[in-house]
């Protein structure tokens, strides 16, 4: 098709809409990478980025870690035996009410949480930094009749509850440290960001 000054409107046509495509992919790829870099990388996310854990697979018991800040954050979901267990040990308990601050204001409470089940806890000792172990066992041989499950440091002998409160006689001066977090869903904990910013 061709018009009076031999112009071919067809082939015309054609070539706009090549270059629109060409166009149109090349800022694709211009635009990806571009977004892409409004995402937080690794390196700010070890800096202190939230953090997202899924915890729709923990079961009643269980711990689960996730990495925030470059630190161990447990999430720990309590059976109500655990909870009912944590009044009974504030005579044993350095700071049984949580009057230092190694928590946020939301989590002043008997459990140390939002949710009575869901414990956050960042997973150090305040003693030397070490790391303790998750101890859910009722009495065992090495930590003695009286121990209702909790958290034990192996460097020190450090001991916390199930609520990461620090006994009376040990190394550590503090409770562990509960992050700023909020929930997202029943499922999904938000790890950085506090419950009190939203």
């Amino acid at each position: 098709m061709s018009t009076a000054d031999g112009v071919n409107l067809g082939r015309r046509r054609f070539l706009t809409a090549t270059a629109t495509v060409v166009g149109g992919v090349g800022a694709a790829f211009v635009a990806v990478p571009f977004l892409k870099s409004w995402s937080p990388s690794e390196r700010a996310q070890a800096a202190g980025a939230p953090v997202e854990a899924d915890i729709s697979k923990l079961d009643a018991g269980q711990i689960m870690t996730v990495e925030w800040r470059g630190k161990p954050v447990w999430v720990v979901r309590r059976t109500q035996a655990m909870l009912d267990a944590l009044p009974t040990l504030d005579g044993m308990l350095r700071d049984p009410k949580s009057l230092e601050p190694q928590q946020p204001a939301f989590a002043t409470n008997e459990y140390r949480s939002i949710k009575p089940e869901v414990l956050v806890l960042v997973g150090i000792c305040t003693h030397l930094g070490c790391s303790p172990t998750f101890r859910p066992d009722l009495a065992p041989a090495d930590l003695g009749p009286e121990w209702k499950g909790g958290f034990f440091c192996p460097c020190h002998g450090s001991r916390f509850d199930l609520a990461g409160r620090v006994f009376q006689g040990v190394p550590a001066p503090l409770n562990l440290e509960v992050p700023p977090y909020k929930f997202l869903s029943d499922t999904r904990v938000l790890v950085g960001v506090s419950a009190e910013a939203a």
